[in-house]
């Protein structure tokens, strides 16, 4: 898909990623890993860092930390992008929105894709690049303003990093 800016383009004030809320993992970690697999969830404790990076805080587990890995419906639209991949969570973790314009590690130490949608959660653009690029392709994103939001995934495993909102 080739996306070019036009003229009556929106300039960009800013961009911000946020983390997704941890409540509604909480109760996994207190489950046996039976009830965990009926769920189609497993437990797993980092044993390298990075390499477990968790989708609630935007960080990578420390080696030791408990996490749960499971499906999360990360495009939850009626369209043809309604979507869903694996994810890590750590226990307890806090939900991270960034400050503006800023990429956290989580995100430059990893080849990324960045993917953009309209109003109407159809994909606009989309493009691959290493995770020290992600800033400067979100902000190229926003500056149409037929792009609404952004997805951030990780490139090789294909799973959803993080939203990208404009600030």
């Amino acid at each position: 898909m080739m996306w070019k800016p036009q003229s009556s383009e929106l300039i960009v004030q800013g961009f911000q990623l946020s983390g997704i809320e941890y409540g509604p993992f909480r109760h996994l970690f207190a489950l046996p890993e039976d009830q965990l697999r009926a769920q189609g969830a497993i437990r797993r404790i980092a044993t390298e860092s990075p390499g477990f990076p968790c989708r609630v805080s935007l960080q990578d587990a420390e080696v030791g930390e408990e996490l749960i890995l499971l499906s999360y419906l990360h495009q939850d639209t009626i369209s043809p992008y309604r979507a869903s991949g694996p994810i890590f969570v750590r226990r307890n973790a806090i939900q991270k929105t960034l400050e503006i314009g800023e990429v956290p590690t989580y995100v430059t130490r990893r080849h990324i894709s960045v993917r953009a949608y309209d109003s109407s959660d159809m994909m606009v653009a989309a493009t691959i690049c290493d995770g020290s690029a992600a800033g400067r392709e979100i902000e190229h994103f926003f500056e149409s303003s037929e792009v609404g939001y952004i997805h951030l995934h990780n490139a090789k495993q294909g799973c959803f990093s993080c939203s990208v909102r404009r600030a």
